[in-house]
């Protein structure tokens, strides 16, 4: 990262870089800046680092309340060698074997590997020895996605959609990444429970898997070929470990802070006011808060002929229990019956599912210190509507739906759930939207083709020569790998920036 020269600012002092938010774009933006040898603060309101990677503590339990799936550790890694630190020296990062299990409403299930032959293996003992050629090669064909799209679409800089324009565009094109999502993985695999398995991950991008780009598929690699970590401590180990790097590489991280307003001189934003009273000069500043707020302290209205979308959102439950069943892996996926229907009752029709396919995290499977002696702690994860495209009063809603979740699960195999909490806690779009998240999502902007790439909203800002975005939001979007390099390419605008500067 460093350009070989000390960042400087006005009369030769090192500049000054003041990072909105201590979530994992952040603190990678913070890492990768003060490597440059950048001054850093990083303001946070919560009394704790992680942003959407949240935390609770929960009667003894200790709950991750954000992403639960780690996957391409290298790009955390990359933001610890940025000051010289390594994601091995910090964390604890366990492989998970299965990456996932999923049950389905036949009473069938089969277990994901990441693992070349043992999922070959899988494959042909639950679909057949065909299938599992056709597995072969979709792993293939999302291996070369990958190398594709990290280099030219993922990790880059768009300021242009002529940005696209190059040989990768073509090899994108040729493998059919304009084309659509499902249908690209059924020409490979004829087993609808396989095909499930290789386009769920089209949650993540807020669109249905027969509508998603083809080129979305590349999240199906991270999942099902990349591997699946889980970090000794809980997902918030991840932002204490980059946070507590940033502070010994030079940064200063002001948990429990609040930004009042940005001071702005001209086209320039040249500090930060507090609710402390401290006021933070800066030479740039970086905004990593949900899209709509960044715009509104930035004073800024983005010229769009059509209104942003934003992807469905989720109910999850934290159940702190006293017992726990054998047949959930840590990630255990829960398929319904009328999978498809799922996505038009959600996006469409704006109402919860009839037939839930729902998502079980057992974090103390693989780390039994998360909950007390005896106990057990499972997340239960529900796509729901965002309250732009529902009208539910989820306050009154929730704790029913929150008794058909439970149901549904009892049904489904965890016989006695309900009678086995101890402790728990429901979080609903409505609670969503009281953190600040627009329309009441965590996922932010669907990844339709409008949103993608160089039509995704940038990370720099009309009008202000010294503020870049990162998060989410912007570029490259949402998910935990993406928003670490969402964090890099915001350092390297602020680099490119300095860099003009001394020219």
């Amino acid at each position: 990262m460093n350009c070989g020269r000390p960042a400087t600012g006005t009369a030769g002092r090192r500049a000054r870089v003041a990072v909105v938010g201590a979530g994992l774009s952040g603190l990678a933006c913070a890492l990768h800046l003060s490597g440059a040898g950048y001054e850093v603060d990083v303001v946070e309101r919560q009394d704790h680092p992680g942003g959407r990677a949240g935390r609770l503590d929960m009667d003894g339990f200790r709950v991750d309340t954000g992403p639960t799936v780690l996957t391409m550790p290298e790009l955390l890694d990359e933001a610890f060698r940025a000051v010289g630190d390594s994601v091995h020296d910090r964390l604890e990062l366990i492989p998970l074997h299965p990456a996932y299990r999923a049950f389905y409403a036949d009473g069938s299930s089969i277990d994901v590997h990441t693992d070349r032959t043992r999922m070959a293996a899988e494959v042909a003992r639950t679909s057949g020895v065909e299938e599992a050629v056709g597995y072969l090669r979709l792993r293939d064909r999302l291996t070369r996605l990958y190398g594709i799209e990290m280099r030219s679409f993922i990790d880059a800089q768009f300021d242009s959609p002529l940005d696209l324009l190059g040989p990768d565009l073509v090899r994108l094109a040729a493998m059919g990444g304009f084309g659509r999502w499902a249908p690209a993985v059924g020409r490979h695999l004829r087993d609808e429970r396989l095909r499930r398995l290789f386009s769920f991950q089209a949650l993540y991008a807020g669109v249905p898997p027969q509508r998603a780009l083809a080129a979305y598929a590349v999240i199906a690699y991270m999942d099902t070929v990349a591997g699946v970590y889980f970090p000794e401590g809980g997902l918030r180990a991840v932002g204490a470990a980059m946070a507590s790097a940033a502070a010994e590489a030079g940064a200063r991280v002001h948990l429990g802070t609040s930004v009042r307003r940005l001071e702005r001189h001209g086209d320039r934003i040249a500090a930060l006011h507090t609710d402390r009273g401290e006021r933070l000069p800066c030479d740039h500043v970086v905004l990593t808060n949900d899209l709509p707020d960044a715009y509104r302290m930035l004073g800024h209205r983005p010229r769009r002929p059509v209104p942003h979308r934003y992807a469905p959102s989720a109910v999850v439950l934290h159940l702190g229990t006293d017992r726990t069943w054998d047949r959930l892996a840590h990630h255990t996926i829960l398929f319904g019956h009328h999978w498809e229907r799922t996505f038009t009752e959600i996006v469409d029709g704006g109402t919860t599912m009839s037939d839930p396919s729902l998502l079980v995290t057992r974090p103390t499977l693989t780390d039994p210190t998360l909950a007390p002696p005896g106990r057990h702690l499972h997340y239960v994860l529900a796509p729901a509507p965002n309250l732009r495209a529902g009208r539910i009063d989820w306050d009154r809603e929730g704790p029913r739906y929150r008794d058909r979740i439970v149901a549904t699960l009892e049904k489904r195999g965890l016989e006695g759930l309900d009678s086995s909490v101890c402790a728990e806690r429901l979080v609903t779009p409505a609670d969503w939207e009281r953190q600040g998240m627009a329309y009441g999502t965590p996922f932010s902007l669907a990844h339709t083709f409008a949103q993608t790439g160089p039509f995704r909203p940038r990370n720099t800002v009309r009008g202000t020569r010294n503020a870049v975005l990162a998060g989410c939001g912007t570029t490259p979007g949402v998910g935990l790998p993406t928003v670490l390099v969402s964090g890099k390419l915001a350092a390297h605008r602020i680099l490119e920036r300095s860099e003009r500067g001394r020219g």
